[in-house]
């Protein structure tokens, strides 16, 4: 199976892409994070995805413009839902990418984080998958996460300290 793997960062595509490429499944990375504010956190987390494209070899299609504006004028007012745009914002986009690379499925790497809405994301994604008719690889990558860590360590990759919003960042901080 080819699969179109939505990449949030890179640390948090370790995991993922350790056990997927262990079990046979042929892996793209997406790069897709218009949600990730300031412009420079944003820049450290893309260099971090193209660092590990090097260690690891894992193609990647980066769709790395600046979407910070759309993202805020999508969710002011409505910030108690900005998780749910932003996830369907992404998962949306990589699932459409999916069907133009002809990919058998999509997922993301948001799947692994303890830190994410789990099943909100799989909620999404199931429901992007019926309306994009292309199907959604459901992994529970979570139980990796400690590995994931550690790798991502020895890798040297930056690690973020906040999901990526301006509202994730205010509330890391607070």
């Amino acid at each position: 199976m080819n699969l179109l793997l939505h990449i949030c960062c890179a640390p948090c595509t370790v995991y993922p892409h350790q056990q997927l490429t262990q079990a046979g499944v042929q892996i793209k990375g997406f790069f897709f994070n218009p949600n990730i504010h300031p412009l420079q956190e944003f820049k450290k987390r893309l260099l971090a995805v193209q660092q590990l494209q090097t260690i690891t070899g894992l193609p990647v299609i980066y769709r790395d413009e600046y979407g910070l504006e759309e993202f805020v004028r999508q969710v002011v007012f409505r910030e108690q839902q900005r998780c749910s745009f932003c996830y369907f914002w992404r998962l949306e986009m990589v699932a459409k990418t999916a069907k133009e690379q002809n990919c058998a499925a999509f997922s993301s790497t948001l799947l692994y984080s303890k830190y994410q809405k789990h099943e909100l994301i799989k909620e999404i994604a199931e429901d992007i998958a019926q309306k994009e008719k292309i199907p959604f690889y459901y992994e529970d990558f979570r139980r990796g996460f400690s590995e994931g860590i550690n790798l991502s360590r020895q890798m040297q990759l930056y690690r973020q300290p906040y999901c990526g919003c301006i509202y994730s960042e205010a509330e890391r901080y607070k």
